[in-house]
């Protein structure tokens, strides 16, 4: 089996993520525009008329901007918790999942897992296929156990690095949205998500994706060199360490098994 993992756009902006084998394929969220979303899938290989799900992992506009029309236009069914269709509305059609019960879509078996954000019941998920296992959570306020226990043991995760603290701390930004971004429903900085993935890195672990991050709070150098120096520190010089970004898509993952 081949799993393909690309994270077609991240960041306050819009955000969505593409999983896929040969027979399944589904987003993770839909922060962008239809017409944008079938580009970026178009830069992969991929068609908008061949996805089979959106699953959602909170209300957010930044992840549900383009729901309704890929929808109407594509027919693609939602899967979300009750917490996230209550604030949708009720126009959407798909199926519930229960936090912290396994579903099925296709030939991926999905782990939905509470993570601490100030939205509806957020999620993260756990898709499993073949052999395989990617992890994808980007909003997220702090390192919880249910955090770490889920993404342990997989081969790849799409994880949230979205500030660095001393230039959060220094942003011309009202002091309100500072508290918010580093509270425990807010957003994970470099140093703690990295402490995470250094902390887990031995399970398996081979790929990460950093997401989410702020255009002003922080920058692909100081996000990176947070990763690759903990890492290294822990021993795990073995695991890449790929961008996303807002403009364009990832480079696509392509894991075997």
């Amino acid at each position: 089996m081949t799993l393909k993992l690309c994270v077609l756009a991240s960041g306050s902006s819009g955000n969505c993520t593409f999983i896929g084998t040969e027979t399944t394929r589904i987003l993770v969220d839909a922060g962008l525009s239809a017409r944008k979303t079938a580009e970026r899938l178009a830069q992969i290989g991929e068609r908008i008329e061949n996805i089979d799900a959106i699953c959602v992992s909170h209300e957010h506009g930044d992840h549900i901007t383009g729901i309704r029309v890929l929808q109407k236009s594509h027919g693609i069914p939602v899967y979300a918790n009750a917490g996230t269709f209550e604030v949708i509305g009720g126009d959407i059609k798909g199926s519930r999942f229960i936090t912290g019960s396994p579903f099925t879509i296709g030939n991926f078996s999905i782990h939905p897992f509470p993570v601490p954000h100030d939205a509806n019941d957020p999620v993260g998920f756990v898709f499993s296929a073949g052999s395989r296992k990617v992890g994808i959570a980007t909003d997220i306020g702090m390192v919880t156990n249910a955090l770490r226990e889920r993404l342990r043991k997989c081969d790849a995760v799409v994880i949230e690095a979205n500030h660095d603290e001393t230039l959060l701390h220094e942003a011309d930004r009202p002091w309100s949205l500072k508290q918010r971004i580093r509270g425990n429903q807010g957003h994970l900085s470099n140093r703690a998500a990295a402490g995470l993935m250094a902390e887990i890195a031995g399970e398996g672990l081979q790929h990460l994706f950093l997401a989410h991050l702020s255009s002003d709070c922080n920058s692909p150098h100081h996000a990176r060199t947070a990763f690759e120096t903990l890492l290294a520190e822990a021993g795990h010089t073995h695991v890449t360490v790929r961008l996303t970004g807002a403009d364009g898509v990832s480079e696509l993952l392509i894991l075997e098994g």
